[in-house]
Formats: C-alpha cells, sequence, structure tokens
C-alpha cells in the first residue's frame, strides 16, 4: 500500500489478525477520499479541535485578593469549542517585548459554551499572572490553543465516587468538575478536599459552600494554612490522618490532586501510606516542574548560573544559565517555539538538539522516539553544555 498523509502502511503483522484485510482496504478507501478533500475534512474538524480561538475579555471577576476570573468569549458571540471538564486552555499573551503563552484550566462548566472562564492567581515574580492581573482589562483580546488535556473525569474507569485534592488556584479544574455535576444534575459524588493560606483567600468559598448545602452528593472540606480566630474547618498539614478523617476509606475511589507541584510526592506518599494505590492517582499535568537545582537527579556540583551558549540553526546565538529553561530562553530571544501544557507532557514545545546535552526535569513525558532522534521537551529542558538547536519557531502573534 503505498503512504498518503492520511493512510501510512500497514505493518506486516497486522495482516496476521482475523479480519484485517476489511479493515485496511475499508481505511484505504477512506484514506482516498480524505486524501481529496482535506480542506473539506479540516472544516469538519476545526470547530470542535480548533488550531486557533480568537477571545475577548469579556468580564473580570474578582474572587479574592490574590485572584481574578477572567471570562473570555468569542468577539463575535460564536460559541466556543467544546471542552471536558478538567481541561485547559493555552492563553498567547504578550508582555512588552516577550511572546509567550500560558496554560490555564478552565473554571467554567462544559455545559456553559458561550465563554471559557479562566481563574488566575498572583504569583510573586509570575510575568504572565502579574500581567493578567495587574493590566487586563473588558475588551482586550486574546489567542489561545483549542481545549486540550487528559486531567478529566472518566465514568468507565474512574467511577462514580472520587476524591479532588486541590491547593490555591488549583481549584479550577475541580470547580469545572463541580459545575457539570450540579448542571447535569449527575449521580456522581464528589469530595474536595481544598487548601487555602487563609480563610479570606478561598476562591469560590460562597458558591462552593451553597452547593455543598443544597448536593448532597458533592462535599467539600477547607483546609487553611493555620488556624485563625473563629476558624472551626480544618487545619493542615493535610496529611494521612487528615485525609482519612475527612474524605473517608478511598478504597475503590479515583484520587485527583491539583495544586503546587512540590507537594505532589508528599502527597502521594501519604495516600499510599493509606493503601491507596498508584493506580487511583491522578495528577494535573499543567504546572511548574521542579527545577534544578531541587532535582536531586541534576549532576552534582554543575553550577545552574554558569552560562552556556545556545545556537539556534539558521538565526542566532546566545547566552542563558543551565538552570533555566530552555524555553523561557528562546522567548527572551524572540523565538518562541509552540507551546501548550509548559510543563514537559504534551510535547508541542519540542526541540531538535544538534549537538550538546540537555538535562530533562523528572516530568518530561518524552516519546520513546525522543532520545533516539536527539528531540527535547523544551519547556522542561536545561542545556548542560553548549547546544545547537533546530526548530520552527512558532507564530506567537
Amino acid at each position: 500500500m503505498t503512504d498518503t498523509p492520511y493512510m501510512p502502511s500497514v505493518n506486516p503483522l497486522a495482516r496476521l489478525l482475523e479480519g484485517a484485510d476489511d479493515v485496511v482496504e475499508r481505511l484505504k478507501r477512506h484514506a482516498e477520499t480524505q486524501g481529496e478533500h482535506p480542506a473539506d475534512a479540516r472544516a469538519e474538524v476545526e470547530p470542535y479541535h480548533p488550531r486557533k480561538i480568537e477571545l475577548a475579555v469579556a468580564e473580570v471577576i474578582e474572587e479574592t485578593v490574590t485572584t481574578k476570573t477572567f471570562r473570555l468569549r468569542h468577539p463575535d458571540g460564536e460559541r466556543l469549542a467544546p471542552f471536558r471538564a478538567g481541561q485547559y486552555i493555552s492563553l498567547d499573551v504578550r508582555v512588552g517585548d516577550v511572546v509567550t503563552n500560558r496554560a490555564f484550566s478552565i473554571s467554567s462548566s462544559p455545559t456553559k459554551r458561550e465563554y471559557y472562564d479562566l481563574t488566575v492567581r498572583r504569583l510573586p515574580g509570575g510575568l504572565v499572572s502579574n500581567y493578567l492581573m495587574d493590566d487586563v482589562v473588558v475588551g482586550d483580546r486574546f489567542t489561545s490553543g483549542g481545549p486540550m488535556g487528559t486531567f478529566c473525569h472518566d465514568p468507565l474507569f474512574h467511577g462514580d465516587d472520587i476524591v479532588f485534592l486541590a491547593g490555591g488556584s488549583g481549584v479550577a479544574p475541580a470547580m469545572s468538575l463541580i459545575r457539570e455535576i450540579v448542571d447535569l444534575g449527575l449521580p456522581r459524588r464528589m469530595t474536595l478536599l481544598y487548601g487555602s493560606r487563609r480563610s479570606d483567600d478561598i476562591i469560590f468559598r460562597d458558591e462552593l459552600d451553597a452547593v455543598a448545602r443544597r448536593h448532597p452528593n458533592i462535599v467539600v472540606h477547607h483546609v487553611l494554612a493555620e488556624a485563625e480566630p473563629d476558624w472551626t474547618g480544618a487545619v493542615k498539614p493535610l496529611d494521612a490522618r487528615l485525609i482519612d478523617k475527612l474524605a473517608g476509606p478511598l478504597a475503590g475511589r479515583m484520587t485527583y490532586m491539583c495544586g503546587p507541584a512540590y507537594k505532589y510526592p508528599y502527597l502521594i506518599d501519604e495516600l499510599e501510606s493509606l493503601g491507596h494505590p498508584g493506580r487511583r492517582i491522578r495528577k494535573e499535568a499543567n504546572y511548574i516542574a521542579v527545577a534544578p537545582p531541587d532535582d536531586p537527579r541534576w549532576p552534582a556540583g554543575l553550577d545552574t548560573e554558569e552560562e552556556v551558549t545556545v545556537s539556534v540553526r539558521g538565526r542566532k546565538s546566545f547566552r542563558m544559565p543551565r538552570g533555566r529553561e530552555l524555553i523561557y530562553a528562546l522567548e527572551d530571544n524572540g523565538m518562541p517555539p509552540e507551546a501548550s501544557c509548559r510543563s514537559g507532557e504534551c510535547g508541542d514545545c519540542r526541540v531538535k538538539i544538534c549537538s550538546g546535552e540537555v538535562f530533562h526535569a523528572e516530568e518530561a513525558r518524552l516519546r520513546m522516539s525522543d532520545p533516539k532522534f536527539g528531540y527535547a521537551h523544551s519547556c522542561v529542558a536545561y542545556p548542560l553544555t553548549d547546544i545547537e538547536v533546530e526548530f520552527q519557531p512558532g507564530t506567537g502573534f
């Protein structure tokens, strides 16, 4: 069979399976049809899996002193692409001369196709979060990639009784899941253990408490970092004892977690100490990876501040410190790669390492072929030596 963009060659072993010839012929006919009308096929797919979405800020909602929700609609009022509760979009942003993007979980219900809500918390020193919090107003426009991510509930494999451990703005995907349950009247049970610094910094507190009062299948426990006067709720640490007390037995339940990445190993250990298996623990990968030298795999004695040279084939060279993510250095020098999750999972920011050596954070989800052919996920890659890279820069704006 001849290769086409739609129908690659078939592995000979596949033809040993019963009925394989019939399947191959049907795929071949489909490929030939699609090959004649690629534009038509793309037009059918685009509304559901768009490459880019135009968005306008319709409302800015102040949730707490550190957090705002940005309600984004299509500039022409069109319905937006569908998404699953727990997914995110990658927002394209220009801050000064830097073109970059950031992934934000959608906090609105997937039943509301008129808008996406992005709930953003100020990150000390954060380039994009501070820009959004301080400068963005109603009427501002952005582009984003289409909804993506696998941090979603699958009723077939995850069951109808789930536990969600959230911290800070990590409550955003939990909020989308809860709103979906309420909007559709789903029989799913969800227990949320939500950690915050202070009682006045609990995002969605009024709505969460109201939902919990009206819907017995949704249980919400707020957990503060420190006790406050008149606070009657739980206080950290959110350890095995407190998880067991608030959530009850975990047997047979799927556990989700979303929040600061550095807390994941601790929480996983606490859950496993309760006999909860790793296969029933799901982590949101849309977070900042643990950077060197905090990563114990970082080569001993190698200075993270020492600069190396990065040469982009066909473009230019620049200097950067070893301990900085390659993607940010490329963006600072006007060559942003395509990117989405920025946490090593999706692979959109892959670049080819033509020479030299890079270190990948543990969170990197490399394909088996990446090391073999020299590809790196630039969002979690750190140059150990001078390197030469090759890639097609993203279009940015």
